[in-house]
This record gives C-alpha cells, sequence and structure tokens, in this order.
C-alpha cells in the first residue's frame, strides 16, 4: 500500500506532522477496532427513493450475497457520506448525469454500514463537525477564533490532508468485494481515499467547494472542479504549507469541469426561467424555497425571514416553501415561535408521494400559502428541495453546494469561512446575489427581490445564458471522465 501521508504530490510531509497522522489513525483503531482482516460482502439493492427516477441502487456491505449482478460494463459508482445534506445532493447529481448518459448509477454510502470501522470513524467526525456548526451559529466567540479559522485554513493545509489520508485507510475495508474495475466518483474526499486504498483502479474526485483547501486531496485519483478560481488555486496547492511555495499538482491530476447539476435540472433551465419571468412581470405571488441543511443550523435566521415573508404571504404576493429536511423538530419550534404560522401552512411530511406530486404539478400550476417538508428518510430530505427548485422563483441557501445550482438564489450567512467564495463565484456569474452576512441586509434582499421584477429576471436571463455557455455540465463531464479512465 502506498503511504499517502508521507508525500503529497511531491511535498514531503515534516516528520513531526507524519507522527500526528500515525497517532490519529492509531486513536481511531483503538476506539473503534481496525477490521482490515475481515471480507465483508457486498450486495445490490434498489434504492427505494432514487431508483425509479434515476436508476439509482445502493451497494450493501456486510449484509450477505445478493441477486443482482454489478454491471461492470455501464456500472458507475457514486461514493458518498452523510456529512450535511450536501454530499448527498452532489451524489444525486452525479446519478442523475450518470443515468442521462446511459449508465448504471450505484450509491454508496460509507456512513451506513455501522458494523464497520469505517462508518464508526465517519460517524464520529460527522458528529463532530455537526455539533461545530450548530456552535458556530449561536455563539460568535466560537465562530471567529474557532470555526471560521478551521473551515478556512486550519483544513486548507497538507498536514491536514496527511492525517485523513491515515485515518482512510481503516475505510478501505468495505471495498472488498466490490468490482475493482467499475469507476467511482467521490463527492466527498474520504470515499475517494479509501478507494483508492482498497485498489479501486478508476478514481474521480469531485471537489465540492471554491475555497481551495489540502482537505480535499485523494492522491492518485483525478480531481475535479466547479470553477476556474478553484482550479488555479489547487494547481499550485496555493496557501496549502501557509507561505511555502509548494510543487504543483500534476495536469493530469485536476480537471475542471463545471457546477455538478442534475440532469432534470439542467435540462429544464430555458421553460423553469421563462415561467420564472412570466410569474414576476405578472404579480404573480413570488415562490421562496428555504431549506433547513444536514446539520441543522440556523433555524433563528429562517425564522426571520418568515416572519417577515408572512404578511405578503397573506396578501397573495409570496409562497414559502420549506424544507426542513428530516428535522421535523425545526418545524414545531418554527409554528410555536412564529403566529399565524400553522394555520397557514399546508403540511407535506413523510408522504413522498405527495411531495412529488404538488412539486411536478406547482411547475406550471398555481400555488399560494406555506408549504412545509419534511421527510424522515434522508434521500427524500435531500431529494425535495431538488423537486422544488424547479417552480421555486428564489432559493434562500447558506453558500455552499447550493450555490452552483442554476436557479435565482438569495445567500444567507455562511457556515464556515470556505462559503463565502461560494456566494462570491455565483454573484459574478449574475445567478445569485451577495452573501447576507446578517437579518437586516437578508430582509433588505427579500423586498427588493418582491419590488423590483428586473432582479428575478435579469438573474434567469443570464442563467440561460450560462447553461449555453456549460456552465451547468460538470455532472455530465465528471460522469465522462469516470468513465474514459477506463476506457483508455
Amino acid at each position: 500500500m502506498t503511504d499517502r501521508s508521507k508525500v503529497i504530490f511531491g511535498n514531503e510531509i515534516s516528520k513531526k506532522a507524519y507522527k500526528k497522522a500515525l497517532r490519529s489513525k492509531k486513536k481511531f483503531a483503538k476506539k473503534y477496532g481496525d477490521d482490515s482482516a475481515k471480507e465483508y460482502s457486498a450486495k445490490i439493492v434498489p434504492n427505494a427513493v432514487l431508483n425509479a427516477p434515476l436508476g439509482v441502487s445502493d451497494i450493501r456491505v456486510n449484509e450477505g450475497e445478493g441477486d443482482i449482478p454489478f454491471d461492470t460494463g455501464k456500472g458507475i459508482i457514486v461514493g458518498n457520506i452523510r456529512m450535511g445534506f450536501g454530499h448527498y445532493r452532489i451524489s444525486i447529481a452525479m446519478a442523475s448525469a450518470a443515468h442521462a448518459l446511459g449508465y448504471t448509477p450505484y450509491w454508496m454510502d460509507l456512513n451506513s454500514y455501522p458494523e464497520t470501522t469505517c462508518t464508526k470513524v465517519i460517524s464520529s467526525q460527522n458528529d463532530l463537525y455537526s455539533l461545530g456548526s450548530r456552535i458556530s451559529q449561536k455563539s460568535r466567540l466560537f465562530n471567529k477564533f474557532v470555526w471560521e479559522p478551521m473551515n478556512y485554513e486550519g483544513f486548507r493545509q497538507l498536514t491536514y490532508n496527511s492525517s485523513d489520508q491515515k485515518n482512510a485507510e481503516l475505510m478501505a475495508p468495505v471495498f472488498a468485494n466490490v468490482p475493482k474495475d467499475i469507476p467511482l466518483i467521490g463527492t466527498h474526499v474520504w470515499p475517494a481515499q479509501a478507494a483508492l486504498h482498497a485498489g479501486m483502479k478508476y478514481v474521480v474526485n469531485a471537489i465540492p467547494d471554491n475555497w481551495p483547501m489540502a482537505l480535499h486531496f485523494a492522491e492518485g485519483s483525478v480531481h475535479t472542479v466547479q470553477t476556474h478560481q478553484a482550479y488555479m488555486g489547487y494547481r499550485i496547492l496555493n496557501g496549502m504549507q501557509k507561505k511555502d511555495i509548494l510543487k504543483p499538482m500534476p495536469a493530469e491530476s485536476l480537471v475542471y469541469t463545471g457546477h455538478y447539476i442534475d440532469h432534470e435540472l439542467v435540462a429544464n433551465v430555458g421553460s423553469d426561467c421563462a415561467l420564472r419571468t412570466a410569474r414576476a412581470q405578472n404579480g404573480k405571488p413570488m415562490r421562496f424555497l428555504l431549506t433547513i441543511g444536514g446539520a441543522g443550523a440556523q433555524r433563528e435566521l429562517f425564522a426571520s425571514v418568515i416572519k417577515h415573508l408572512l404578511p405578503a404571504v397573506k396578501s397573495g404576493k409570496a409562497v414559502i416553501y420549506c424544507n426542513v429536511g428530516d428535522y421535523k423538530a425545526v418545524w414545531d419550534k418554527l409554528s410555536e415561535e412564529i403566529s399565524g404560522l400553522a394555520e397557514l401552512s399546508t403540511l407535506h411530511f413523510g408522504d413522498w408521494a405527495d411531495t412529488a406530486t404538488f412539486a411536478e404539478s406547482a411547475i406550471n400550476g398555481e400555488v399560494s400559502g406555506v408549504h412545509a417538508f419534511w421527510h424522515e428518510n434522508i434521500f427524500e430530505a435531500v431529494y425535495c428541495t431538488n423537486l422544488l427548485m424547479r417552480s421555486a422563483d428564489v432559493l434562500l441557501t447558506k453558500p455552499s453546494e447550493l450555490a452552483f445550482y442554476p436557479v435565482p438564489k438569495l445567500f444567507l450567512k455562511r457556515i464556515g469561512g470556505h462559503e463565502r467564495w461560494g456566494a462570491i463565484h455565483s454573484a459574478e456569474y449574475g445567478d445569485g446575489t451577495l452573501e447576507c452576512e446578517d437579518i437586516p441586509h437578508t430582509l433588505q434582499m427579500l423586498d427588493l427581490f418582491m419590488q423590483d421584477p428586473g432582479v428575478i429576471s435579469g438573474m434567469c436571463e443570464n442563467i440561460v445564458r450560462n447553461k449555453a455557455q456549460g456552465l451547468y455540465d460538470g455532472a455530465y463531464n465528471v460522469v465522462k471522465l469516470a468513465m474514459e479512465l477506463k476506457n483508455k
């Protein structure tokens, strides 16, 4: 096995940092075990939510043998973890593009195999990240002195990647009986790293952020990025060892692809934007989509937004879609805090057929009031936002993975310094606002959208133009790249 913690793209890691990486792996192995000698089974099971629309099947590990064989000709694995909703959403985009291109998408969530060391290690780190996200929204001091620096500079350093690579060796055993010649797209770096340690031959590492960080390196894979800014930063390993000038990434290890977007959204950009523009110009209620991410943070901010919009909802000037994901307690708290919200709301809770029907009918139909969505199933919780995007006029979101989607966006305050660059990129391409770093500026932007139809129509024009230039074709390009690695 190549020790990818000692040297990263020709840059030697200090002995001190390498010893720290060894201690990190040893600590996890002591706490969660080392199952390297185990021969985990792998079987294919149709995904209950995504199989019908996108042809997705799950790879289940340690559940015995299955009856469905791996498609080693057209199969492509989307390797992911649940850490918030972002990596799942990017995975859905990859699966959608693969399906549209005629391939067979497999879903492999390394955080879904509870008996394995792999999942135990990932779950522990996921819990810490979610906790940090929530605390950062409640404590300015924690956010300023801990969370922002960690997400902006801490994850940027090569030494962080050194430890991650060593920890990822503990994740490799879940690939024991996965065919090694099926291409894999990692939508988080750990599946990409683990796949390489396990001997998977064709690995693409789809980097999500617009702020280059060594955290995302999986040397041995082909790295893809969504922006030219990210490409240049990654190519020279900019700032990844303080002010040192480092050896650059090889050209063949890094590819700019464009934004990672679902086929269904890209294919309908023109018609969806035309409907948005018509609604704005004809004085129809403006549809605001609020989506609360998997970390469950920012509830207080959403409460302020809903309170501000409710008078416009009552007067027929606005509509609210609110997707609380799989956090029903968030909606319960919002309903308790906001007078009149419950009376105005139609609940789409736990009934996927109802949600899908509403989302489809709203594209060309009339909508009023407040519509709240909650789904216990993680796939439904995430994919709900994707379905609602087509009929929404404005998406309210922090500038994370959703910053790249082809829908007009109002950017809320970031969670982590790395996210600010998503808003900057979107604003420069004209399909989103500046980041609103406090509640008053957020409410000001809400009013601007409702008072000036030109804001929506201008963004829609830019989205159509961006599509014509291929900006939103990233998921297609990543899938093609993964298959080309195998077919060389």
